[in-house]
């Protein structure tokens, strides 16, 4: 798929206008996100996902539609995992809900950056050098075997070395300053705990990337296709973090499934020599796999409830 360059800079102009207008006019004011809102602003990312996913369709065909599709999926599944993560995180630090949105914004801005820069090393790896690519898949494999036999997610912000790095490097305040990352004292710059909030989050995310990023890369190597799958799905990881953070634990299967995705997209990457599964079999493999953890997980819920 050949893109122009307009292409790619009329797509984040839209994404910088849409994190403006989310920053900048709907959440002005620093506030609790609500399930409510959360519900219809998850809508409204995923709407504009598929809306985007048809206009591929139309533009480029089916078969660079479903990739797109599928890369999607993956990457929101695996995000779901994050919101774990954001949970141990905000309550490891005690961070106010209504400071928890401005975390996730500027937290997620970090990711997208991220991301685009492990989506071109990935890329050009496996195009230069395509045994990486049995490799990228040794690794996915060994990922979900790991996820799936982990029993418990722990958080150990002290041992984050960048985390220890910035304490040497800056004074951190001990109380919250209304939702600053910085402030002056005595004409002193200090961080405030909510910017090391930030920074876990940040290091966190790139722990994750190192996992999803093959795993998409295994169903296209188009970096449009990939680059924009990852961009919706993290954009809608804010929204689907404050509609979910309540009901996580109803999900007690759901790590099992994502392991499972993992493991199935390692075998794919490994034999994509000898046998190429094709894109619609994919789709319908973690579409399928992800139900099915969450329908167990449900109906497991709800047999303790009524015991």
């Amino acid at each position: 798929m050949t893109v122009s360059l307009l292409s790619w800079v009329i797509f984040n102009l839209f994404i910088l206008a849409l994190l403006a207008l989310d920053l900048g006019v709907f959440h002005r004011r620093e506030h609790e996100v609500r399930f409510k809102e959360a519900l219809i602003w998850s809508f409204v990312w995923i709407a504009l996902a598929l809306i985007f996913n048809a206009g591929i369709y139309f533009w480029k065909g089916q078969k660079l539609a479903l990739e797109f599709l599928t890369g999607y999926l993956i990457e929101k599944s695996l995000s779901v995992d994050n919101i774990f993560v954001f949970l141990l995180i905000f309550s490891y630090f005690k961070v106010p809900a209504k400071y928890q949105h401005k975390v996730l914004f500027w937290g997620i801005l970090g990711a997208l950056v991220m991301r685009a820069f492990f989506i071109a090393i990935g890329i050009t790896l496996i195009r230069k050098f395509h045994w990486v690519i049995y490799f990228f898949g040794a690794f996915l494999i060994f990922t979900g075997i790991k996820l799936w036999l982990e029993k418990k997610k722990e958080i150990q912000p002290e041992k984050n070395p960048v985390l220890k790095l910035f304490r040497k490097m800056m004074p951190v305040t001990e109380q919250y300053r209304e939702g600053k990352f910085f402030v002056k004292i005595d004409k002193r710059r200090f961080a405030t705990p909510l910017f090391i909030v930030l920074l876990v989050v940040e290091t966190t995310d790139l722990i994750f990337a190192v996992d999803s990023i093959p795993a998409i890369l295994a169903i296209t190597l188009d970096p449009f296709i990939v680059y924009t799958s990852n961009v919706f799905a993290i954009l809608g990881l804010r929204a689907l973090y404050f509609a979910l953070a309540g009901i996580m634990q109803l999900f007690e299967f759901l790590h099992y499934g994502l392991a499972g995705i993992l493991v199935f997209i390692g075998i794919k990457m490994i034999l994509s020599d000898i046998y190429k599964i094709p894109i619609g079999i994919s789709l319908i493999v973690v579409a399928g796999i992800l139900a099915i953890s969450i329908v167990v997980s449900l109906v497991k819920g709800q047999n303790t409830n009524s015991k």
